[in-house]
């Protein structure tokens, strides 16, 4: 990872937030092996929304985690805000993550013994940067939560969990948010708000946000909607309503079960 004059001098956002070229991640030897992406080959712009869709078992969530440096690919070259993430140490690689990369998780990832001030200010304290407590209390009151400064995560709904979440996401101002299923586990009302946030962060503050969802009403938020199967992209579709969406899931869907077909019949002759 080639990062060591950004360190000294950040000449600020690239315009291309993440490229991934001839990406590719196979789990498992031999016979068993399985590949989780294809050669994938994509661009996003910053300041942008995308949703990436598919199948089960089609790549999303390979896909992000090698993207956001959590997995490192097989293969291919993975940049995030302009820096190859590919190549380099891990101890390099988590530090890039701390200053430039959010999470959303679908659990939250929360630290139970810890407030909801202090977990939002927790990547901070682990990164060893500054801690601007008044900072933490804008961005927590941005997300409704500036009454709940000193509760606990037992003490709050799973919709206020995950703005803990997006809170702590925020408050390192990364330039990319990754997103996976970051709905999954919320109520419509919840699930509504979350989206509404993560569209603001993009909107409103600049932000890029890359989401794994199966959710059409979810990407239905997203400017844009890229879509897998069998760890390709399969298509991408812009401004997406809900139906479109799901009538596109329904032919991926459709398609993967007929090459899943295909294969079982071609080994039952062997």
């Amino acid at each position: 990872m080639r990062t060591g004059s950004r360190r000294r001098h950040d000449p600020g956002p690239a315009a291309e937030a993440l490229r991934l070229v001839k990406v590719r991640k196979t789990y498992g030897n031999d016979d068993s092996a399985v590949t989780a992406l294809d050669g994938i080959t994509l661009s996003l712009g910053r300041g942008t929304f995308t949703a990436v869709m598919g199948p089960s078992g089609s790549g999303k969530s390979t896909l992000l985690q090698c993207a956001a440096g959590l997995d490192r690919p097989d293969s291919g070259i993975v940049r995030v805000d302009g820096t190859e993430l590919t190549g380099g140490g891990e101890a390099e690689l988590t530090r890039f993550r701390r200053g430039r990369v959010g999470f959303v998780f679908q659990q939250y990832n929360l630290l139970e013994t810890l407030t909801v001030a202090q977990n939002t200010v927790l990547p901070l304290k682990l990164a060893g940067r500054r801690i601007d407590r008044r900072r933490a209390e804008d961005v927590l009151a941005s997300v409704g939560l500036g009454d709940r400064l000193g509760h606990r995560p037992d003490q709050l709904s799973g919709g206020q969990r995950q703005r803990v979440a997006i809170a702590r996401a925020l408050v390192t101002d990364p330039r990319v948010i990754f997103a996976d299923e970051p709905t999954g586990a919320l109520d419509t009302r919840s699930a509504r708000e979350v989206l509404r946030l993560l569209r603001e962060a993009v909107r409103v503050h600049g932000r890029t946000v890359v989401m794994v969802t199966h959710d059409p009403v979810a990407a239905s938020y997203a400017d844009a909607v890229l879509f897998l199967a069998d760890g390709r992209l399969a298509g991408r579709m812009e401004a997406p309503t809900p139906d479109a969406v799901a009538e596109r899931l329904a032919h991926l869907g459709d398609e993967a079960e007929r090459r899943a077909q295909l294969g079982d019949d071609l080994t039952a002759g062997v």
